[in-house]
């Protein structure tokens, strides 16, 4: 990746209201988030990419943690030595929001990304490097849908897609399968039905990645009812200073059947 591609960013971005200084702050920010997650999965080191860009291995240790950043050209060469995009740096949304970098759809479908659900239930925004697909929604069928957010969700990527394995997809058989594709209403977290009379499927963040159940709280506790019998109730503790939607990753709004 160019330098001067970074640039250009940052200039386009102060064209839109940011400053570039702000906004490229905000790359090295999503960038450190990028390293980290490789260094957690165990497919880099602060030693190994200090030998692979030539930095000392202070200097990588400083930016990772936070207490010093990168110049253009180091985070060029941090960029090109790991094979980032910083394409993959930027807040999608926002790009979506503000810019024409992205024409908006002329047809009668929305794109919603297909990602993990461990990325579904943990990232506000998806960045193109944890997309694994793109499915076509109908946008008259995505604006009929209600939302009812409690807490802090408007910033989040409202819709997104995850396939569910055969464990999942059996725990709520009729009404899933193995191999199924959710679409989730992340702006939807709030355990009032959405329907009268009818019980909300939620996907709901459990070990850092998506359970699907049915929802109810007793004593301070997060009762998780699967559809099929053969399969055990479940009880997580809502810890303290949280709520249940904060769990709630999304009410699933559409289930897909390949055959």
């Amino acid at each position: 990746m160019d330098v001067t591609l970074v640039i250009l960013i940052a200039i386009g971005y102060s064209r839109l209201g940011y400053t570039p200084s702000m906004k490229f702050r905000t790359l090295q920010d999503n960038l450190r988030k990028a390293l980290w997650q490789r260094i957690d999965e165990g497919d880099l080191t602060g030693l190994h990419l200090a030998a692979q860009t030539g930095f000392k291995q202070a200097h990588i240790s400083n930016f990772l943690n936070r207490k010093r950043g990168l110049s253009l050209e180091g985070m060029d060469k941090v960029l090109s030595v790991q094979h980032i995009s910083v394409l993959d740096l930027l807040d999608p949304s926002e790009v979506n929001k503000r810019a024409s970098i992205v024409a908006p759809s002329a047809d009668e479908f929305d794109s919603v990304v297909v990602a993990d659900g461990q990325i579904a239930a943990t990232e506000p925004l998806i960045m193109s490097m944890h997309v694994k697909e793109i499915l076509k929604f109908k946008k008259t069928f995505l604006r009929r849908l209600r939302e009812d957010i409690e807490g802090d969700r408007d910033g989040w990527e409202r819709f997104v897609v995850i396939k569910v394995d055969a464990r999942e997809g059996m725990s709520m058989y009729p009404r899933m399968l193995p191999g199924a594709t959710l679409l989730l209403d992340r702006h939807y977290n709030s355990l009032a039905p959405y329907r009268k009379g009818e019980q909300n499927m939620y996907a709901v963040r459990k070990d850092e990645t998506c359970t699907i159940k049915y929802v109810e709280v007793a004593n301070r506790h997060l009762v998780l009812r699967p559809h099929n019998p053969a399969y055990p109730v479940e009880v997580m503790l809502i810890e303290e200073g949280t709520k249940p939607g904060d769990y709630i990753v999304g009410r699933v709004c559409h289930v897909g059947i390949e055959t």
